[in-house]
């Protein structure tokens, strides 16, 4: 699951948690909720914003390059990803 990170503007605080792409987090409640957090003194209604940055891989298919092929040995190679030039 992607991970994202929300802030709160009543209590200023930044929290990442990991959802469901189509999930959506609004309050304070929710995030807690979902963070395993105790709220707190801030109300459970006061509203989170979902931030521009988050802790997701881009992998090099999402650029339209092809994958490079996966290690055999499972570890990294020292002349460069396994059978492709340096």
């Amino acid at each position: 699951m992607p991970t994202y990170d929300y802030v709160c503007d009543a209590n200023g605080r930044q929290v990442e948690v990991s959802h469901k792409m189509s999930e959506v987090l609004s309050t304070w409640g929710e995030l807690c909720e979902r963070a395993g957090l105790e709220p707190g003194d801030t109300p459970a209604a006061s509203p989170v914003r979902r931030l521009a940055t988050g802790g997701n891989v881009i992998s090099s298919t999402s650029r339209g390059e092809p994958a490079a092929p996966a290690c055999a040995t499972g570890g990294c190679c020292p002349g460069g990803m396994c059978g492709l030039p340096d």
